[in-house]
This record gives structure tokens, C-alpha cells and sequence, in this order.
């Protein structure tokens, strides 16, 4: 049974019980960062709330927040939940187009809107949302006939109603039920129209007291947030931070994210694994550019660093010869690596897509351990996750505590538990194909070991199979290049219902342009990427790659894209995942063009 009834009774007792704690960190313009304790959050957070209900906000009703990535979010997503109302999430990059799908759809009748290209992403289609009675404007100026207002008219409408109604906000929790609505997340999708993820305030809770049971984090921690908070990964780490009450500093800019964690000195940060494949790539690349003795230290502290790492994960410390040849490779490699995220990082937690374990070992003899976990939107974002004493590289670890989990005769993941959405809004037929006798269908195929870890093997919809019958996991190609090729940003490997598989090809653009400069390849980035000369650099990576598989996983060609994949493009989710049906769909010609007079096994 939850411990509270809601995520707001969550914050309340919060705010009571650690009043002067430091809550949330935001960056002051100036370099340096504003401190917010809970007594502070928990006042403006009161402001938001009687705002809200001022705007004749009634319980149950959706609430949208079209934002990036900063405290103020998370201030006006927990008034939100503090006044009864549920949250509608979109990211900032999604389209006017599906701004107005996802607030008609949900019902939304306030929208926080970051700033004036937010607001008019909402002005364009304001016939379209009758529903929505103001548009808040963050950042900016009120206008078009009162329906949008600035944040100071609004928490000054917020602040009457507290003088008027005193009592109300701890009236409005009280009656707030753990079956309540809490969140409303669209998926990002990759065909048709997104769906409406509805998580209860329960599903919130359970994560929130699985992590502080498990207790791998403490008042002591303190976390870098740099997630996208309309995703359901940044959104169980907001809830983290409120069941644990530890620090977390906030900026959503990922151009800073190096410079910040060297101020900010976190203990921990999630993230999803292109952010640990760049600074992988770039430390590969750094020592290979800077050659001679030090690339020999370089590969010298790898190949200790990999043996230790071995030892380290049986259990047993480094020893004898190898325990000084480690101790030699820290100092001289791995202990500058560590102060480039701060110095103090206990552990980085992955999810969102598969890390590679080469990877994973790589940081581990850095002295970084990165826990990697697993979870669908459908299942609040946390279902399994390693703990730092129980870590097994590979696997996703074990589920949270009174999760079950059931593998289908087909290998499909199943998953029955409080952290299980309660349905698609709107979509019964969806509903009931996605839950069937309370077990959420992932989608996703694996296998779980005799110890309890998870190993994902692939998408249950991505496995290939070749039109001579052999299964291939494509994720696990993809995986194993990008820990081979230092240039790669994103590959995907194609090849279903063909008689071979390919690969589309996209590159680092800060990598492979200084590639160029030193190999005489001239030109922007699509010039690179078309030369013959990138070409056979990359296809030694990936001869490189096809010399450990089995012959039909071999990827007999491969194109270089001309452009790498963005959120903007539609190529990636924000969330930084490729959309590949999206992907092989934009490409489709180019990919047709491999198999030649292959075309009828399509």
C-alpha cells in the first residue's frame, strides 16, 4: 500500500519534514546557479496551485506544460498536481501541428506555454482548442484579448486567491485519491497520431518508495537533470527527488552539459547512452589525435582498465600486479575522466535505449559505474533497473520490488504492477490490446538470467528476418559498431524480407570534421560524409564489425547519410531515439538501391 495518497501529499509532507534543505538549483544567467530549498518550491508551488483553481480549474482536469527543460517546470508540474489537476506533457520541438492534437485531445483548458514561439504554436490553432480557456506565457507578454496571460498576471491571481481561500490548498490534496490522475504522456510514435500515456498518481508513488526503499540514494546525493521533463524518464526523477528530498540542479541545455557537471559536482545523473557513446567517442578519438606515447598510455590503461573491471564485477578488488598497474592507469588516465563530470559521480543511471557493454566496462575502469535500467512510458519509466551492489553489465538488472515479470512463449516481456499505466486516454481497443489480464505487452523480447537481471534482446517489431530465414537483432549490430567506430553517430541496420542486411550511416559532425582536416577532405558536412575517402575509413570499421558475426548479420553495404537525424527532422524522439520505420521510410531509395534486382524479396 502507497505510504501517501498522492504525489501532492507526497510534496507536502516534503516541504514539512525538510523544509531548508536545498530542493532544486537553476542557472542565475551569470554563471552560477540560484538555490530553491523545499520551503521556497513549496511557497511558490501554493501560488501556482491557487492560480490554477482561480482559472476555475476543477479535480481532474488536464493541465498542459509546453517546456523545456528547467525548474520552473517542475515547479508548475507539482502545483498542478498540488490543485487536483493532472499534467498534459509536450516537448518544446513538437510541431504546431501535434501541439494542437495533444491539447484537444486531452482535454487541456490551461497551457503553460515557455515563451512567445510556444504561444504561437497555440495561436495558430486557437479554433481548434475550445477547451483551452488561457495560454500562460512564461517568458513573456500577455495579449490577444486576455486569452494568454503572463506569469506574473497569473501568480498575481494565484496570490488573491490564497488571501481569499486560505485553506483550500490543503482541502484540494486531502481529497486527492492514489487512483487519481496524475500524468497524461503522448508517445512520441513513429506512425500515426501519439497515444495518451495515463499514469495515476499511485503509479508515481510506487517509484518514488521503491527507489527510497531500495536506498541507493540519499539527502547526501545530489543529481544534474538535463532530461527532457515531458518524457516519463525526467518525470521519475522529479518524483525521486521529492520522495528522497535531494538536490537536484536543473538546465535543460545539452551544449552545457560538460561545463555544468564540473560546477555543479553531481553524485549522479541519468541519462540516455548517446550521451555516454559521445564522451566515449571523444576520449577514443582525443588519444588517437594525440598519438605517440601518450595514445600508448592510452591503450596500456584500456587494457588494465578492462581487466580490472573484470575482477571488480566478480566481486574482487584488483590485486597483486594488477592492482598496481591499475592504480599506475588511474592516475594517469582514468582519474582525469572522472573530474570531467565533477569528481563526485557515484554512479550514472542509462535508459531509454540499450548501452553498449564495451562501453559500460570502458567508464566502469574509469571509476564511473553506469547502472543501466529499463521501462516504458506504459510502465512509468522505472520496471528494472541494476543496483550499484548487484550491477551485471548486459542486463537491465532486477524489477522494483513487487513487480512480476513473465516472459511470453514468444520471448515478449510482460509486466504486472502498480508502476503499470491504468490505460490509453480515449483508446479502449488500444487499451485492451496493450493489457491483457493486467500484464502490460512491451513489445519488447528478452530473457531473464538465472540471478533475476533482464537482458533486452531487441524490439519485438525491429527483428529482421532475411528473406533466407535467419533472425537477426538489429539493436545489437548497432550497439557493437558504435563501440567500434569513434565517427559513428547513428547507424541503422536494415534488412527485413531482404536477402541480406545493410546499414544507413550518419556521423559525429565535431569527429569526423576533424577527420577531414587531417586527411584532406574539404567541405561541409554532406561533402564528408559523400567523399570516397570517409567511405573506406568507415567500411574498415565495419569489416571490423562483420569479422565477429555470424555470415548473414554481416552488413554487406552501407550509405552515409548527408545529414545526421535530429528531433527536428523527425528522425529522433526527444528522448534522443531513432524513429527507424521513420528513418527507412525517408531513405527508402537509398536502401532499395542495395538489393538491385533483390527487390522481389520485399
Amino acid at each position: 500500500m502507497a505510504k501517501h495518497r498522492s504525489v501532492a501529499d507526497l510534496f507536502r509532507d516534503r516541504v514539512r519534514r525538510t523544509p531548508d534543505l536545498d530542493a532544486f538549483y537553476s542557472p542565475d544567467g551569470r554563471g552560477g546557479w540560484k538555490t530553491w530549498s523545499w520551503q521556497q518550491v513549496g511557497e511558490q508551488v501554493q501560488v501556482l496551485a491557487a492560480g490554477l483553481r482561480a482559472l476555475g480549474l476543477e479535480d481532474g482536469d488536464r493541465v498542459a506544460i509546453l517546456c523545456g527543460t528547467r525548474v520552473d517546470w517542475l515547479n508548475i508540474d507539482i502545483a498542478i498536481n498540488c490543485a487536483a489537476g493532472a499534467t498534459t506533457t509536450i516537448y518544446p520541438s513538437t510541431t504546431p501541428e501535434d501541439v494542437q492534437y495533444i491539447t484537444a485531445d486531452s482535454g487541456s483548458k490551461v497551457v503553460f506555454a515557455e515563451n512567445d514561439g510556444q504561444v504561437e504554436k497555440l495561436v495558430a490553432h486557437k479554433a481548434d482548442l475550445p477547451a483551452v480557456t488561457r495560454v500562460v506565457n512564461m517568458d513573456g507578454p500577455g495579449g490577444y484579448d486576455g486569452w494568454v496571460l503572463s506569469m506574473a498576471e497569473f501568480e498575481e491571481k494565484g496570490r488573491a486567491r490564497r488571501a481569499e481561500q486560505p485553506d483550500e490548498y490543503d482541502a484540494v490534496i486531502d481529497r486527492i485519491t492514489p487512483q487519481d490522475l496524475a500524468t497524461l504522456i503522448y508517445t512520441s510514435g513513429t506512425t500515426g497520431k501519439p497515444k495518451g500515456v495515463e499514469l495515476i498518481h499511485d503509479c508515481w508513488l510506487y517509484i518514488g518508495e521503491s527507489l527510497v526503499d531500495m536506498n541507493i540514494l540519499s539527502t547526501d546525493d545530489k543529481q544534474y537533470l538535463w532530461l527532457p521533463l515531458s518524457h516519463s524518464f525526467g518525470k521519475m526523477l522529479e518524483v525521486v527527488d521529492i520522495a528522497v528530498g535531494l538536490p537536484t540542479a536543473v538546465d535543460g541545455d545539452l551544449t552545457k552539459i560538460i561545463d555544468n557537471l564540473a560546477s555543479v559536482r553531481p553524485t549522479f545523473m541519468a541519462a540516455a547512452p548517446r550521451i555516454f557513446e559521445k564522451v566515449y567517442n571523444k576520449v577514443i578519438q582525443g588519444a588517437r589525435e594525440a598519438g605517440g606515447l601518450k595514445l600508448k598510455i592510452f591503450r596500456w590503461a584500456v587494457e588494465v582498465g578492462k581487466a580490472a573491471s573484470k575482477e571488480l564485477q566478480a566481486g574482487r578488488q584488483p590485486g597483486g600486479f594488477l592492482g598496481i598497474k591499475f592504480a599506475i592507469a588511474d592516475k594517469l588516465v582514468f582519474s582525469k575522466l572522472r573530474e570531467r563530470f565533477g569528481g563526485r559521480i557515484r554512479f550514472f543511471i542509462s535508459g531509454s535505449a540499450p548501452l553498449n557493454r564495451d562501453i559500460a566496462e570502458f567508464f566502469h575502469a574509469a571509476g564511473l559505474l553506469i547502472l543501466e535500467g529499463y521501462g516504458l512510458t506504459e510502465s512509468s519509466a522505472a520496471t528494472f533497473v541494476n543496483r550499484p551492489d548487484q550491477n551485471k553489465f548486459g542486463t537491465v538488472g532486477m524489477p522494483l520490488p513487487d513487480t512480476e515479470v513473465r516472459i511470453a512463449d514468444d520471448g515478449e516481456i510482460l509486466i504486472k504492477g502498480r508502476g503499470v499505466m491504468r490505460g490509453y486516454y480515449n483508446l479502449p481497443d488500444q487499451t485492451a490490446e496493450t493489457l491483457q489480464d493486467g500484464w502490460l505487452h512491451t513489445g519488447d523480447i528478452g530473457e531473464i538470467d538465472p540471478d533475476g537481471h533482464l537482458r533486452i534482446t531487441d524490439r519485438k517489431k525491429n527483428l529482421i528476418k532475411t528473406s533466407g530465414g535467419k533472425y537477426v537483432a538489429p539493436q545489437a549490430l548497432e550497439g557493437q559498431f558504435k563501440a567500434i567506430c569513434p565517427y559513428v553517430s547513428q547507424i541503422v541496420v536494415h534488412g527485413d524480407k531482404r536477402n541480406f542486411c545493410s546499414a544507413l550511416i550518419t556521423l559525429d559532425e565535431e569527429a569526423i570534421t576533424k577527420w577531414a582536416a587531417e586527411n584532406g577532405v574539404k567541405g561541409d558536412y554532406a561533402a564528408i560524409a559523400g567523399h570516397s575517402k570517409t567511405h573506406a575509413m568507415v567500411q574498415g570499421y565495419v569489416d571490423t564489425l562483420n569479422a565477429d558475426l555470424a555470415r548473414f548479420e554481416t552488413i554487406k553495404k552501407f550509405a552515409l547519410l548527408p545529414a545526421d537525424f535530429t528531433v527536428e527532422s523527425g528522425l529522433l524522439t526527444p528522448s534522443l531515439k531513432v524513429k527507424r520505420k521513420a528513418v527507412e521510410k525517408r531513405y527508402m531509395d537509398t536502401l532499395d538501391g542495395f538489393y538491385g534486382d533483390s527487390m522481389a524479396n520485399l
